[in-house]
């Protein structure tokens, strides 16, 4: 569940193939590569200051809705998302 008051615009940079947002003056990111169609998600980063509320959360679920839409498939790399798929089994056939 995320505090946060009002609605993120999160951004796809597809040539840096980044989903991001700024919060409060802080760049939060989901970095990923393409392998084929599979989302490989590398990393996960938050800053300090802007944390525990929700943010990484809200980047990865949009970063793979974005892949559903794509028709591509999502290997977690890094342990952010890892435990992300653990605690939303409802994407589970988006696993690679």
């Amino acid at each position: 569940m995320s505090d946060i008051a009002k609605p993120l615009e999160i951004l796809h940079d597809r040539a840096k193939q980044e989903f991001w947002v700024v919060v409060d003056g802080h760049h939060c990111e989901v970095d990923y590569h393409l392998e084929g169609k599979v989302m490989v998600i590398t990393h996960t980063g938050v800053p300090d200051p802007v944390g525990g509320r929700g943010i990484a959360n809200l980047l990865t679920r949009f970063a793979v809705q974005v892949a559903r839409a794509e028709g591509w498939k999502v290997r977690p790399a890094c342990s952010y998302a890892e435990q992300w798929f653990k605690r939303n089994p409802e994407y589970a056939d988006l696993l690679a």
